[in-house]
């Protein structure tokens, strides 16, 4: 691993953050910085929105403003993958035409449906860290643990295309996996072993259930799929660090 390269080379795959430099030239060869793109991203994410709270302003509007940031700085990256894959899978019949729909760059009535669900639950999930002084905390533990999976994903499920951001991408090395992993069990550790014990179940349920599908239905993984996954797991990080 070259520490320089895999940084710039997870920002530039994962966020749109203004980034010079050389990255690495396989991307999936720096999957273990994956989970330091969420740290990238949560960062000022998170201080916007506690500077709003510190303002006096409402959990919910602070909550809106981190949501927003963190959209922005991925440039909608995951949502889109989420979107589609709902229009593929449930919008085809079989493999070829699900492939076909997940590509097409147009957003059908599953894809809406599920951005709207997803943006609706982490925002309810982000008021309530506010609301709990913890919003800060939260969204780099979520933003960065969400991420991980990733890699676990693109190392156990074959690339369902032939081509495509994922097959491009590579194949992530099993210590690049393991890293990515053990970034993510750290972080969620500093909230306290219950809450990362029950974080790690959330999202580890997730993870096996959407492989379980895109095997089931595209026969592997593409950037859809990855994408789908970070949204779904920081949604399931998020349910659980708020949990009472």
């Amino acid at each position: 691993m070259s520490l320089k390269s895999d940084l710039i080379s997870a920002l530039m795959l994962l966020t749109r953050l203004p980034v010079r430099g050389t990255p690495t030239p396989v991307a999936a060869r720096a999957a273990w910085a994956w989970p330091l793109a969420g740290l990238a991203v949560a960062v000022p994410a998170g201080a916007l929105g506690w500077g709003a709270l510190a303002l006096g302003l409402p959990s919910g509007f602070a909550a809106a403003l981190t949501l927003a940031a963190l959209v922005m700085a991925t440039g909608a990256l995951h949502e889109d993958g989420l979107a589609d894959l709902a229009d593929g899978f449930w919008g085809g019949f079989d493999r070829d035409r699900r492939l076909a729909i997940m590509r097409d760059s147009r957003i059908g009535a599953y894809g809406v449906i599920a951005l709207v669900l997803s943006l609706l639950a982490r925002w309810l999930l982000l008021v309530e860290a506010a609301a709990e002084g913890a919003l800060l905390p939260v969204v780099i533990v979520a933003a960065m643990a969400s991420r991980a999976p990733m890699t676990a994903l693109m190392r156990w499920l074959p690339p369902a295309r032939t081509d495509g951001l994922s097959r491009a991408s590579g194949v992530p090395d099993a210590r690049g996996c393991t890293v990515a992993l053990a970034i993510a069990a750290l972080v969620l550790l500093s909230q306290g072993i219950v809450l990362a014990l029950l974080a790690a179940a959330f999202g580890g349920a997730v993870v096996l259930g959407l492989a379980r599908i895109a095997q089931a239905k595209i026969g592997g993984q593409t950037g859809d799929v990855l994408g789908a996954s970070q949204q779904l797991c920081e949604i399931a990080i998020l349910a659980a660090l708020v949990a009472r």
